[in-house]
């Protein structure tokens, strides 16, 4: 063409598009060389990295729904016996993170627990120390070399899990079901970082990841807090940070560079729980914050003869590497990583354990408490909760006994009311807005309750306690109206200037005396959760039942034999109604604890 143009023509001519400079888009330039990176295998490291995650995290789930399943009452004893004393309170918080398998959960119960005012926030530092241990025990399950299993750890225990008839047994699978996930999990994660290898490019640039200077140290656990924070799960975190390491993508160094920041971003998970929150539950959040903040900054002050004392205790060279099938990988360093992650949360929690006092007055200085109330709740039950679910159906428990307390004395209230010559307006204030609490009490437990059921997360027998809990919970509910509207019928008389005659006082005195027995023997044997109290009340059930009838027929001759005043008489067969609407309260609430209907 040029020999027909001129040559001036020729450099007017397109020109063949070569391509953008990756200097004006800001690309990478490992992503702009086609030479030496196929996309096709960049984009199959990508997902298979996310499938290898997404089945860890998916198994750890079911070891922790596993665990708390089988360990329930046990769990709940835990909780239980936390106390003030630090030590106990850390043991406590050890085991129950090796059981939900997450400190996530375990800090974000304690605050919901603060937040309820069920734990003090001396017993939550304890929790929370003990949490941050408890989680460690993640790496050492990754340290067992059992990794060629995991598949068919996953498969026979799936069989069991989808045939077993026992409910104990399919969560026993359940829990070896999460443990063969979490470990063919990390094996898919471990093959697509040994991808990265292929791509050098990519390799240099997590090279620059290095903890082999204080200022280094400090970039990579700032990028392994960032990604905990963004994955919300340091078990997630840790598992890529093996999965790197063991292929040899990462330095051992590194790796515990990368540990270390993870347990600052762990915190995250506490601190978003604890917004919107009260003063103490506030207070538990922001210590977790410093416990681990201040633990990371003091030991990556002596990192490197820290990551050397490691090496030498656990006796173990990280630098030897196993070939397989032409692949290079380094398996002592799960063990190492396992290690660090442990002796840096025990070696802190030493440290803080004689402080707890100090620090519980500092958190009181730091996050001062607010003017006015805080608790707009009536019960200690927090959404938080739900996170446990054998937990949070316990902590409805007590407040069903508390509802159950509250009958018992409003039944004792009317006693004295009825039998004063001037009621004690104090005393009847107080009756009347005791049943007000209650109303507002049941709504809160079923609401609290409903969303437990709904979470769809909760074994069959945690599903049928949470139905009884909230049938019993309308029981309680409707005694305490029954006992509002006896008052009710007293004080109505009292206005339109009339009485129960001394004869009908004394009967109904009687009827409220064996009625209120009657209910106290069903409460104690909710609390005791005795399957036997239906059979062990029926007899003064119906002698309850016998005495009102008994005591309808005595009125009913008395308005044969002589006047009586109407509104006396109406609001006295009314009273006897309601006693006996009690005493059918009472009694379904028997029939529910005997599992009954």
């Amino acid at each position: 063409m040029c020999s027909i143009l001129r040559v001036d023509d020729c450099k007017t001519l397109p020109q063949p598009y070569t391509g953008a400079s990756s200097s004006n888009l800001n690309i990478p330039p490992f992503l702009l060389n086609a030479k030496i990176l196929d996309f096709s295998t960049l984009i199959n490291m990508i997902f298979t990295l996310a499938g290898g995650l997404g089945i860890f995290l998916l198994g750890m789930k079911n070891m922790s729904d596993g665990m708390q399943a089988v360990a329930g009452n046990s769990l709940r004893r835990l909780i239980g016996a936390v106390t003030n004393h630090r030590i106990l309170a850390t043991t406590v918080g050890v085991i129950v993170t090796c059981i939900v398998q997450s400190s996530s959960i375990t800090t974000v119960m304690v605050v919901g627990f603060v937040n309820s005012g069920v734990m003090g926030l001396a017993q939550g530092i304890g929790v929370i120390m003990g949490a941050n241990i408890g989680t460690t025990i993640t790496g050492w399950i990754l340290v067992l070399k059992v990794g060629k299993y995991g598949l068919p750890l996953l498969g026979f225990s799936a069989f069991a899990y989808l045939f077993s008839k026992g409910e104990r047994w399919r969560y026993w699978a359940m829990f070896l079901m999460g443990i063969g996930m979490v470990f063919f999990g990390l094996e898919i994660m471990k093959n697509a970082c040994a991808t990265i290898k292929d791509i050098p490019e990519f390799e240099a640039w997590f090279a620059r990841f290095n903890a082999d200077s204080y200022l280094g140290v400090l970039k990579c656990a700032a990028v392994g807090c960032i990604l905990t924070t963004l994955v919300q799960s340091s078990s997630a975190t840790l598992g890529i940070t093996i999965s790197l390491a063991t292929q040899g993508v990462i330095s051992y160094p590194t790796a515990a560079a990368l540990v270390l920041g993870e347990n600052i971003g762990t915190t995250i998970t506490a601190f978003l729980a604890s917004l919107g929150t009260t003063t103490h539950a506030r207070r538990a959040a922001y210590f977790h914050v410093i416990f681990n903040l201040f633990g990371v900054l003091w030991i990556t002050l002596i990192f490197q003869w820290y990551i050397r004392l490691i090496q030498t205790v656990i006796g173990v060279d990280v630098s030897e590497s196993v070939t397989v099938d032409g692949v290079e990988s380094f398996p002592n360093v799960v063990a190492a990583i396992a290690a660090t992650h442990s002796v840096f949360n025990i070696a802190n929690t030493l440290l803080f354990l004689p402080f707890v006092t100090p620090m519980v007055r500092f958190l009181e200085w730091a996050v001062p408490s607010r003017s006015f109330k805080e608790k707009p709740r009536l019960t200690d039950l927090d959404v938080l909760i739900l996170e446990t679910p054998l937990l949070a159906i316990e902590q409805s428990r007590k407040e069903i006994l508390k509802m159950g307390d509250g009958c018992i004395k409003m039944l004792d209230w009317l006693h004295q009311l009825m039998n004063q010559d001037e009621p004690d307006k104090a005393l009847a204030n107080r009756l009347k807005q005791r049943e007000q609490i209650l109303d507002t009490v049941q709504d809160e437990v079923a609401e609290f309750v409903t969303g437990l059921l709904s979470s769809g997360n909760i074994s069959h027998a945690t599903a049928e306690e949470a139905r009884r809990q909230l049938r019993i919970t309308d029981e309680y509910e409707s005694i305490s109206d029954y006992i509002a509207n006896l008052d009710k019928f007293d004080r109505k008389l009292r206005r339109d200037g009339f009485r129960f005659s001394d004869s009908q006082r004394a009967d109904l005195g009687q009827l409220n005396d064996n009625v209120s027995q009657y209910v106290a023997a069903v409460h104690a044997g909710l609390a005791n959760d005795n399957r036997n109290v239906l059979a062990a009340t029926n007899a003064a059930a119906k002698r309850i039942r016998d005495e009102v009838k008994s005591l309808r027929h005595k009125h009913l001759e008395e308005l044969s034999t002589g006047p009586m005043v109407p509104v006396v008489s109406v609001a006295f067969l009314a009273a006897l109604n309601a006693y006996g609407r009690v005493r059918d309260h009472a009694h379904n609430i028997a029939e529910t604890i005997a599992h009954g209907k």
